[in-house]
């Protein structure tokens, strides 16, 4: 069997090491446009949560990744200079880079095919493959070519963000609110290294054409995000990435798997199948859901492509679509977030936790007790008619 793999992601490269592994005797080929040490954005994060999967279907990998993570057992809310710090919220990250070099290296040594520097032009490149996989990202060629199979559908968010990177090393997964004299800004930091951390600023549309973001050149927005954030930065400048201001696309498709010719066939992972909002840190945790659950697809059903390829989506979507019902809630909650500035820092922190309507008090008195203290406390000085108490 000859599977030929398009995009050297998360979701690719996994999938293709696994592939390979179980079954040697097939051609397994990723095509990647970008160089082997290109890469985008800064870091990736994973929530405590978002790792115990890999605990279960890939511990070896687990313990690769855990090296190389930084870690931390805390969130934290940063509003009117009030830190507020959600306890049982833990996360781990990584450098995108260090992920995608760790991923490189155990593919080669299953001996998996990667040829970088390759752009796809045509699916008609790959006319041989018994399997084309799809994991080429948000504006993937895959699902564009066979878009009537697919059905996707695409909701553009209409908050602005841009993702940069700093020296400066946070002690946690952070949100930071900020007023500039044009409105309302958010920032969203974590240290993904020793020495790095992934820093993206998110502002609702008319602040971002208030402020100019939107006729102002990369350098000169980068200075406008420095000076809105210079109490956290703490004198470091941000580093710019390819950082343009974007606006957040959620991506989703009718059907996961498509038909190319009367032997050939095509199935997405990763962001090319859909988006999740970088807000609740599982864009690569589902990617690498998505390989581990097309493998095991194939090795249930042997070489049969179509019967895999209909068992992985009838067994993965409604876990799927369970986690993207809570990443679309709490991508609509940050489309509101000026307005959720007039709240407390604590109640703007219990609203933020409470966002995708899945997280009960009770849940959060059993994983957050430190911080459903402070909830619970302020809300009896309130009751009291003494608000100072609440501090």
């Amino acid at each position: 069997m000859y599977v030929a793999v398009i995009g050297a992601g998360a979701a690719g490269l996994l999938f293709a090491l696994l592939a390979k592994r179980r079954h040697p005797a097939w051609r397994v080929q990723v095509v990647e446009q970008n160089p082997a040490d290109a890469t985008y954005g800064f870091g990736v994060v994973f929530s405590e949560r978002a790792l115990e999967f890999l605990d279960r279907c890939e511990p070896e990998l687990l313990r690769v990744l855990t090296a190389a993570m930084q870690a931390w057992p805390t969130q934290r809310i940063v509003h009117r200079d009030e830190r507020v710090d959600i306890d049982g919220n833990g996360f781990s990250a990584i450098a995108r880079l260090a992920l995608l070099q760790i991923l490189q290296k155990l593919c080669r040594e299953a001996d998996v095919g990667i040829e970088y520097g390759r752009a796809v032009a045509s699916l008609d490149e790959l006319a041989d493959a018994d399997l084309v996989v799809g994991a080429d990202g948000s504006n993937s060629l895959v699902r564009k070519t066979l878009e009537a199979q697919f059905q996707p559908r695409i909701e553009l968010l209409t908050n602005r963000f841009a993702w940069y990177g700093t020296e400066q090393p946070f002690d946690c997964l952070t949100l930071t609110f900020r007023r500039s004299g044009h409105g309302a800004f958010v920032a969203h930091h974590y240290r993904h290294s020793p020495s790095m951390s992934t820093f993206v600023v998110e502002c609702d549309a008319a602040t971002w054409k208030r402020a100019g973001l939107d006729r102002m050149s990369d350098a000169e927005s980068q200075a406008y995000c420095e000076r809105v954030f210079a109490a956290d930065l703490g004198g470091y400048a941000l580093v710019s990435n390819k950082s343009v201001w974007r606006r957040f696309p959620l991506l989703r498709n009718e059907r996961w798997l498509a038909r190319r010719s009367p032997s050939g066939y095509a199935v997405l992972l990763g962001d090319a199948l859909r988006t999740v909002h970088f807000s609740i840190g599982s864009g690569t945790r589902l990617a690498f859901e998505d390989a581990i659950a097309l493998e095991r697809a194939f090795a249930e059903c042997g070489g049969d492509v179509p019967l895999a390829l209909a068992a992985f989506e009838r067994e993965r979507r409604p876990a799927v679509e369970k986690l993207l019902a809570a990443a679309n809630a709490s991508s609509y909650w940050y489309e509101q977030f000026p307005k959720k500035m007039a709240l407390e820092p604590w109640r703007l922190a219990y609203d933020y936790m409470t966002r995708s309507g899945r997280m009960t008090d009770d849940r959060l008195r059993l994983v957050a007790p430190d911080f459903m203290a402070r909830v619970d406390a302020a809300r009896a000085a309130e009751r009291a008619g003494r608000p100072d108490a609440a501090c």
